[in-house]
């Protein structure tokens, strides 16, 4: 099956940030996509095919409060 258009722009702009941790949000906000558009490209074309992985991580959001996030990386192939 072949990659979609939204799939291959998420896997590229992933390759750019060079492993700097990014959300489905982050990704989404820079190549004007939906979140979930995002997510679903992620799925399908990265997880699926074991390119990457999602990075769960406690951080700090505005107000001081710890959060979950789930940053997007591709592994080192």
């Amino acid at each position: 099956m072949a990659m979609s258009e939204n799939s291959k722009k998420v896997i590229t702009y992933l390759q750019g940030v060079n492993g700097a941790n990014v959300t489905a949000d982050d990704v989404a906000t820079a190549l004007d996509l939906t979140k979930k558009t995002v997510v679903g490209c992620f799925n399908a074309s990265v997880v699926k095919k074991e390119l990457g992985y999602r990075d769960e991580a406690q951080v700090k959001d505005e107000e001081g409060n710890i959060i979950t996030v789930k940053f997007l990386k591709l592994n080192d192939a």
